[in-house]
């Protein structure tokens, strides 16, 4: 894996007719999390896959990623294996090359529990807002500058407890709310590659 992001990345140096992005979406691995909201960063990296014509993840080490493109962009997808609060070990290899430009190449795909279900917000940068995925990026990339997508999975009743809250799974009717909008994201996310994250912000957030 390290090796074919180094050729990517490096043809992107270079100039090449490539030009490189990443997007990591978080969430934690194994079944009892798939339908939780803490995993809705990776529902959308699934429909960005069926969009863009994926055929699969392919799991190396501590995440699982796939390589496609989408003219005139190579774009690899990440969905980090490590459980929430380690997110940000998949970047140590990017950061080590210091190849990216992360105010521009690099998008992270996040549960936001301030948001209600249908409501999603590019943001350029900020702070992790209590996000253990978040936090662990951060301490990884020693930044906070770095495009987020927020989606929103609602906040949680008085009474209960946050991590349990987004540790549950989403009930049915908020979940086809959150994936109604995934065509409009799927859209913002190819503006985002294409224009800016200031762009995708005036087309998508609601």
């Amino acid at each position: 894996m390290l090796e074919r992001l180094r050729a990517l990345l490096s043809a992107t140096e270079r100039g090449d007719d490539v030009a490189a992005k990443v997007i990591v979406g978080l969430g934690n691995p194994g079944r009892e999390y798939e339908n939780t909201r803490h995993n809705a960063g990776w529902w959308l990296l699934d429909a960005l896959a069926q969009s863009w014509g994926v055929a699969r993840f392919r799991t190396e080490k501590n995440q699982a990623n796939a390589t496609t493109r989408v003219e005139p962009f190579q774009v690899r997808l990440i969905k980090p294996l490590t459980y929430m609060n380690r997110s940000g070990s998949v970047l140590l290899p990017l950061k080590r090359m210091n190849a990216l430009d992360l105010g521009r190449d690099l998008l992270v795909v996040v549960d936001d529990v301030a948001l209600d279900p249908g409501r999603a917000r590019f943001r350029p940068s900020g702070s992790a807002g209590g996000h253990n995925g978040l936090k662990s990026i951060e301490q990884v990339l020693g930044t906070r500058d770095y495009p987020r997508l927020r989606i929103g999975v609602g906040q949680k009743p008085p009474q209960a407890d946050l991590a349990d809250w987004v540790l549950s799974p989403m009930p049915r009717a908020d979940r086809k709310t959150v994936e109604e909008r995934f065509p409009d994201l799927i859209r913002g996310v190819e503006i985002w590659m294409r224009d800016g994250v200031e762009a995708a912000m005036d087309a998508c957030n609601n």
